[in-house]
């Protein structure tokens, strides 16, 4: 066979194998998937607590999300498993990363199906510094040698530096920040607290990321992040809008490329915002455990399913929070839904 009409039969074959719905997005898929982020406890609350997680409701949570029918291909914790800032002490921080995973470990969800995706948060990647809070590259690699197991790609940016036209980073994101595809769907991951860019998030990478997925033809993509982009009904502490510029830049490109939703913790609460309409959600799921406010509302904790078909369903599950003993057990407050919504 002569070259041009090699050339010619690899395009008529390539041009065969995406019509019948082999392509990267080709065969679509009905599942689940659950969010659930922020467990952490108190600093008052960690003695006798190597974990410092509110145990009680990340174990009955685990319990529950293993229970579900059907069970969801994803499990995605959202940032803030631990406690961390612990002033440089990396074994101490290594070892509350070992105790989490041991609780997970142990767990009845740890013996299914159920694929865990554990997303850092500003209480794994930095510490406090005066007044502030400080990403530290030492942390970034003790949660990515810690949670290997949880970590789905390393396709993610590489650190460039001060470099025009670049996101500047100053360490290696490519596990910390990446992306996946399943089921005919996108999935990205932010870490949104990256060395020296504290709440912000790598726009550059996400924009080429994202026109990838979308020019391959993906059915849904949602993207994870500890830090919401914006505030919510509830809770007006800035996040990612400390640096409206970046945060801007990076809302855009989920526009843009048609981003179903963004999930979002850090506020220890669940709500939503549609900062457009007919556009990108953004989905706070803050509530798996850790510190409440008296005048935050709706005041509950709990875990958030997803249904995705050529549909995104979202429902917000959760028993009512004692807001007088927020660790101690409460086997009588009920699992119910508690908020529900659909995206065409």
């Amino acid at each position: 066979m002569k070259p041009s009409s090699f050339f010619s039969a690899c395009l008529v074959m390539a041009a065969l194998f995406t019509l019948s719905g082999c392509s990267r997005f080709g065969h679509k898929q009905d599942y689940t998937f659950v969010v659930l982020g922020d467990n952490r406890v108190a600093p008052e609350d960690t003695v006798g607590n190597p974990s410092t997680t509110n145990t009680y409701q990340l174990k009955r949570m685990f319990e529950e999300i293993a229970q579900l029918k059907p069970l969801p291909k994803f499990v995605f914790f959202n940032g803030d498993l631990v406690l961390g800032y612990t002033d440089g002490d990396t074994v101490r921080f290594k070892h509350e990363l070992e105790e989490w995973k041991k609780i997970y470990q142990e767990s009845s969800l740890a013996k299914t199906g159920a694929k865990l995706v554990t997303v850092p948060g500003n209480h794994e990647t930095c510490e406090k510094i005066g007044s502030g809070r400080v990403a530290m590259v030492v942390n970034e690699r003790i949660f990515v040698r810690e949670m290997k197991d949880y970590i789905m790609n390393d396709n993610g940016p590489h650190a460039t530096g001060l470099v025009p036209n670049t996101d500047s980073l100053m360490s290696d994101q490519s596990k910390l920040t990446y992306s996946f595809d399943y089921g005919g769907d996108h999935f990205v991951i932010f870490n949104t607290d990256p060395l020296d860019r504290e709440s912000r998030v790598p726009y550059h990478w996400l924009g080429k990321d994202l026109k990838e997925a979308g020019d391959d033809g993906a059915r849904h993509i949602f993207a994870f992040g500890h830090k919401p982009p914006f505030q919510t009904h509830y809770q007006s502490e800035p996040a990612l809008e400390e640096h409206p510029s970046n945060r801007d830049s990076m809302w855009a490109c989920l526009e843009k490329y048609n981003c179903d939703v963004m999930f979002a913790s850090h506020y220890h609460l669940w709500d939503t915002i549609l900062p457009h309409k007919g556009k990108t959600w953004m989905v706070v799921c803050g509530n798996a455990g850790a510190p409440m406010q008296p005048d935050w509302v709706p005041y509950y904790y709990g875990f958030t399913i997803v249904k995705v078909n050529s549909k995104v369903d979202i429902t917000s599950m959760g028993r009512d929070a004692d807001k007088n003993h927020q660790t101690a057990p409460a086997p009588d407050k009920l699992t119910m839904i508690r908020a529900h919504f659909v995206i065409e």
